[in-house]
């Protein structure tokens, strides 16, 4: 099968394009024929070696965490998918997506959206968990709370505004002034242009704050938070670890992370969200597979207003 493999750290210049061998499924895994995958910036932090604690250093590796594709077989302990099903799903922990054929845990996977293309739906599942996740079981969202997504017009952004309007939060939403048209479109009652208005100096605002660019830290937030606010950032630092241990010791305003996780019965409802028209995906750009050097480049800018596809021919 055609993938994409690196054999160092680097640039977006170790990417080769090259003939491997196809995965070998375990029992509780699906072979997927995957029709299209999507970058997010954990790829290209995985590219540089900036996760290496947990990568580790064995080449040749292939990256990407979501895709959308077809069943082409099923281990012997799957029960949940049959071969010929259309799912979209991520793998995890080292990824795996960038390539003509995927081995994904049955657990990391769901049946696609049937209101979405291979494109849209692989646009989904990092982002869209991290922000549902980050939301629901970290901030305890609830209806008519005032909730801040910081990076609206971004990967996880864009599904945080919409999932917490889905869950019916009072949702601002902060961007660049040509993205707050866009921004308005997915739901947002409130805009905040950070080129002209710095939401970290409102006071008492905000029941949850969900940092989806990591652009702030819990002491900057802080007074922006109602008294039991939560601040949830999707990039910890070595302050923010510190923070997330003092407050979760004393009561009041809470630090904390959301590290996403792959889940089937997640990706159902974010399904159900999608088909029922609450939530949709935005692609920026889309690029075929042997050009993922240049999706990974433009992902670096940190520019992209929503997702960047890749499609897979096979």
């Amino acid at each position: 099968m055609k993938a994409v493999v690196i054999r160092r750290y680097g640039s977006p210049e170790v990417f080769e394009y090259e003939d491997v061998e196809p995965p070998k499924i375990k029992p509780n895994q699906l072979l997927v024929k995957v029709h299209a995958a999507c970058v997010n910036p954990v790829d290209w932090k995985m590219r540089k070696g900036m996760l290496k604690f947990i990568t580790g250093n064995k080449f040749p590796m292939i990256i990407g965490f979501d895709l959308s594709g077809e069943v082409i077989e099923v281990g012997s302990q799957v029960t949940q998918f049959k071969s010929g099903d259309a799912i979209y799903g991520s793998i995890s922990p080292l990824g795996g997506a960038y390539a003509e054929f995927a081995a994904v845990p049955e657990n990391n996977a769901a049946l696609k959206p049937t209101n979405m293309t291979y494109e849209e739906a692989a646009s989904v599942p990092v982002a869209a968990l991290t922000a549902l996740q980050g939301l629901r079981d970290l901030g305890k969202i609830q209806p008519n709370q005032s909730v801040l997504v910081n990076g609206a017009s971004g990967g996880v952004g864009i599904f945080g505004v919409q999932i917490a309007k889905a869950y019916g939060a009072q949702v601002t939403a902060v961007c660049s002034t040509k993205n707050i048209d866009f921004v308005k479109s997915l739901g947002a009652d409130r805009i905040i242009d950070y080129t002209q208005q710095d939401f970290t100096q409102e006071l008492g605002q905000y029941d949850i704050i969900l940092d989806a660019v990591a652009k702030q830290s819990f002491s900057g937030c802080k007074q922006a938070l109602k008294p039991n606010g939560i601040y949830v950032t999707t990039l910890p630092s070595l302050e923010s670890f510190v923070q997330i241990i003092l407050t979760a010791l004393i009561p009041g305003k809470k630090a904390t992370f959301i590290l996403e996780r792959p889940d089937t019965q997640d990706l159902v409802y974010l399904k159900e969200l999608i088909e029922t028209g609450k939530m949709r995906s935005v692609i920026d750009r889309t690029y075929p597979l042997q050009e993922l050097a240049a999706a990974h480049t433009y992902s670096e800018t940190e520019r992209a207003v929503g997702k960047i596809a890749i499609t897979v021919a096979n």
